[in-house]
């Protein structure tokens, strides 16, 4: 029976998804906390949308800065993120009317357990999208032709799983 000395390293998606979670989470707990701030003071969907939007360009610049670690910045990376913000704003709105239809004057903590919620499985789709296409890696440039080394040049493989077969299963 052997034992390993040397705890394996987490992969680098782990170690993302790890900083995304973190980054995500301390903005979508400030936002619950704002939320709250702004129940009654406003329609729902008003204050939801306030809340999205402010709180998409924080978690944005974070995730890029700390999550994937991205050199990507600029009102560009603002605008494709923020096009996953509204899925995940018609998700977080859809189960909160939800829950009003079910229960017109829910408690405190069952609201927000269900815009926690929400935000959570929004968020694992969020994480998708922005490493596999907003902050994804850019391929390295060709270092230039370079000679056969030996029988006729074979085309370049295709990657067996590409960007676009992923974003499209997603």
């Amino acid at each position: 029976m052997t034992t390993r000395t040397h705890p394996r390293p987490l992969r680098p998606t782990a170690l993302a998804f790890a900083r995304f979670v973190v980054c995500g989470g301390g903005v979508g707990l400030a936002s619950s906390g704002v939320l709250l701030l702004l129940h009654g003071r406003m329609p729902l969907a008003v204050a939801n949308a306030l809340v999205t939007v402010v709180s998409t360009l924080v978690a944005t610049e974070l995730h890029g800065r700390v999550s994937f670690r991205s050199e990507r910045s600029g009102w560009a990376v603002h605008l494709q993120s923020g096009l996953t913000v509204l899925v995940g704003y018609a998700f977080t709105t859809g189960a909160l009317l939800g829950l009003y239809a079910l229960r017109p004057d829910p408690p405190v903590l069952t609201e927000q357990a269900v815009y926690l919620g929400a935000s959570a499985l929004a968020g694992v789709g969020r994480f998708a999208v922005l490493r596999l296409v907003v902050f994804a890696e850019s391929p390295a440039p060709a270092a230039g032709p370079t000679a056969p080394t030996s029988g006729p040049t074979a085309p370049a493989a295709e990657p067996a799983l590409n960007r676009a077969a992923v974003v499209i299963a997603a």
